[in-house]
């Protein structure tokens, strides 16, 4: 393997080689522009749209007494998927890179990870938490802990926690007051670094997850002890983030991979490389985006309580109208009634 040393990586549109191909640049320019303009103009305000409609419904189910569990659960997920669309923003800048120190472009990878790691987990505590409902822990520990989804959660986002500082220290501190070319998840860092995230940031959830979905298709639910009403309605949601997950991060972490293979060869790779993992990195943003609009069009209660706002601020709003329209109607009236 090579020296720790990464500094000598450099992206391939942005290097000085004489032989590289300035047509094939531009086009991967503009491609990966025209992948900015669509997340930007479509993407990010559906989510944060959507985001926000499901934090005031949590609120207002707060307020109203009838917090469940479940809300809980989504009302932080949805928390740490605004944050990573917020942050996202970052790389509107593309196809340019930001230009950051080496600690600053440190710093900025550990908060991304730190909302890539907690979307991940907790999507597998809520996956945990509807299997439970099913089926009751028979260890008393675990079903204390099950009744408390505000522990789990704390105890998940510090998982997240560690996960993202643990890789921060793989970036190596080589020049850190130098100036570079940022990424969220930054060219210079160590080949172990893309291993380990790989390794607990899809792989480890991924089969977590997976044996959750065998267990509890296998598992058969006693009988007459849950409300199927209760049970039943976020699953439909949790299986299209899962699924939305799962796609979006496989194209993603496979190309992770692929960049780690060409530190160790020592390349820097090709352009097309450089273009591919510019749109995995797009499309990893734009699931933080389907994943909020999935829960809110999916989950039957924020979907009913959705469209019950919507119907009261048109009723709201027709009163009003034919409010405004009465006087005017009245004075036509009177108007006609002195003509004859």
């Amino acid at each position: 393997m090579l020296p720790h040393n990464m500094t000598w990586v450099k992206y391939p549109t942005l290097s000085k080689d004489p032989s590289t191909n300035f047509q094939e640049i531009m086009f991967a320019q503009q491609v990966i522009s025209r992948f900015m303009h669509v997340y930007i103009a479509v993407f990010v305000p559906m989510g944060l749209l959507a985001g926000i409609v499901i934090l005031g419904i949590c609120i207002q189910n707060y307020r109203n007494r009838i917090l469940d569990k479940i809300d809980i659960l989504f009302f932080s997920q949805t928390i740490i998927n605004l944050f990573v669309i917020l942050l996202s923003l970052t790389i509107a800048v593309r196809p340019a890179y930001l230009k950051m120190s080496y600690l600053g472009c440190g710093t900025l990878s550990f908060f991304f990870n730190l909302g890539y790691f907690s979307s991940q987990f907790l999507l597998l505590l809520i996956i945990l938490s509807l299997f439970l409902d099913r089926h009751p822990p028979q260890n008393a520990l675990i079903g204390k802990a099950h009744q408390r989804p505000e522990a789990c959660v704390g105890f998940v986002l510090m998982c997240g926690f560690c996960a993202a500082l643990m890789l921060s220290g793989l970036l190596g501190i080589e020049h850190y007051q130098e100036e570079t070319d940022c990424q969220l998840d930054p060219l210079f860092a160590w080949p172990e670094y893309e291993i380990i995230k790989f390794a607990l940031g899809f792989c480890a959830p991924s089969l977590a997850k997976l044996l959750l979905s065998i267990l509890a298709f296998v598992k058969k639910t006693p009988a007459g002890q849950y409300s199927s009403r209760k049970t039943s309605q976020p699953l439909w949601a949790v299986l299209a983030i899962v699924v939305s997950m799962l796609s979006c991060r496989l194209f993603y972490n496979t190309l992770i991979l692929a960049r780690t293979g060409l530190k160790i060869k020592g390349e820097a790779g090709t352009v097309r490389n450089e273009l591919i993992m510019n749109v995995s990195e797009v499309v990893l943003f734009c699931e933080s985006c389907a994943s909020l609009v999935l829960v809110l069009f999916l989950h039957h209660p924020y979907r009913t309580t959705l469209r019950n706002t919507l119907k009261n601020l048109t009723r709201a709003c027709r009163k009003r109208r034919d409010a405004n329209w009465a006087p005017e109607i009245q004075d036509n009236q009177t108007g006609l009634s002195e003509m004859r």
